[in-house]
């Protein structure tokens, strides 16, 4: 017996509606699996007629979303949801038979959601490309701005104007110190995550954190002279 599969996508505000209709025309449910993947995790139904399966995904689901639960219609789908929710984090709602997160004891939360070092290699170099661009458009626009801002400023009343650049420089002021406090509290942040690490593996850190300062000390010192 051959069967026919096919593979559709819809969004977390669907699953009811397509588990009520495929219950409404017979089918039966057969699983419900998980994919982590680089943009979230990958949320497949799975239903069952006949000769032919039809597999229902929701696209990565990211963290604190929610997805309703299709235990109205088949009940079957408990077991899948509580795993869900234990193994990849999951916010499943309604579940008629819910193991509020023990239905697996295990030792870590979430350990699907595990990531490769290909992927968080991937996954970094994505968030330093995305900052690098936020930076350069940040950088792009800040000129602009100042010349608008200069422009609206020679408009003005000059003793007004003269105020609004005072409030400008306290503020950057202001900000300035704000950052100079926060540096020890992130010392300290940093400090505390490497307690935690394995001894081994926190010195290997101190060691790269070390060679960097370095680095950016060398290339801030000014050339010697005579050379």
């Amino acid at each position: 017996m051959a069967f026919e599969a096919k593979f559709m996508e819809m969004g977390a505000e669907d699953v009811l509606r397509c588990a009520q209709d495929h219950k409404a025309r017979g089918w039966r449910f057969v699983q419900l699996l998980c994919t982590n993947t680089e943009d979230g995790i990958d949320v497949q139904y799975t239903y069952m007629k006949d000769e032919t399966i039809e597999n229902w995904t929701v696209k990565s689901v990211k963290k604190g979303e929610s997805i309703p639960s299709i235990t109205d219609y088949f009940l079957a789908a408990f077991v899948f949801e509580n795993e869900s929710h234990d193994l990849f984090g999951i916010d499943i709602q309604g579940i008629a038979i819910d193991f509020q997160g023990r239905f697996y004891d295990v030792s870590v939360p979430e350990p699907m959601t595990v990531i490769s070092p290909a992927q968080k290699a991937a996954r970094e170099k994505a968030a330093k490309l995305a900052a690098a661009k936020a930076a350069k458009e940040k950088a792009d626009a800040a000129p602009a701005a100042d010349a608008e801002l200069e422009a609206k400023l020679a408009g003005m009343d000059p003793e007004k104007a003269a105020k609004v650049r005072a409030a400008m420089e306290a503020k950057a002021k202001k900000a300035a110190a704000a950052q100079e406090q926060a540096a020890p509290s992130a010392d300290a942040e940093l400090e505390a995550k490497l307690a935690g690490m394995d001894p081994e593996k926190a010195a290997k850190v101190r060691a790269a954190m070390e060679a960097k300062k370095a680095r950016e000390a060398a290339k801030a010192a000014p050339e010697g002279k005579g050379e």
